[in-house]
């Protein structure tokens, strides 16, 4: 299996933490960048289509809540770009309310989890997507 090319879109040191320790357990191969806000998110797509120096990430995982530009300024920008509304974004965040789920499903979102609370079933949820994305779905390959 080749690695997957993953874009984290987080700016909470401890879920990066943890998201990267679930994505590396059971022999999972797998490029994670990390984008700690909305603005270099963005910058760091544009500059993969501009360059063509690198392949685009095969999946996103994007919160909401984030420094810059929130992750749904970052959703719609993916969703309306020729380049990238391909790629399956999958909304974690913290937030729960019926708003939010709404408006990130309206702006095309793949998935929308709630990150748990509890480390393990936040290391158990990283390890589920992991494994529906990589075993269960097919994702282009760039």
């Amino acid at each position: 299996m080749k690695p997957i090319k993953i874009l984290l879109i987080e700016d909470n040191d401890g879920d990066i933490l943890l998201t990267k320790e679930a994505l590396e357990n059971k022999n999972f191969k797998s490029e994670l960048e990390v984008a700690k806000n909305g603005s270099l998110a963005i910058e760091y797509l544009e500059k993969i289509i501009l360059d063509k120096t690198e392949k685009l990430p095969q999946l996103i995982l994007l919160d909401i809540n984030l420094p810059k530009k929130n992750g749904q300024e970052v959703l719609k920008h993916i969703k309306s770009n020729d380049n990238l509304k391909h790629i399956p974004v999958i909304m974690l965040t913290t937030s729960s309310t019926e708003k939010d789920i709404r408006e990130s499903y309206k702006n095309q979102a793949n998935c929308y989890i709630v990150k748990p609370v509890d480390v393990n079933d936040y290391m158990n949820t990283i390890e589920e997507v992991k494994d529906f994305w990589t075993k269960t779905a097919t994702i282009p390959i760039n």
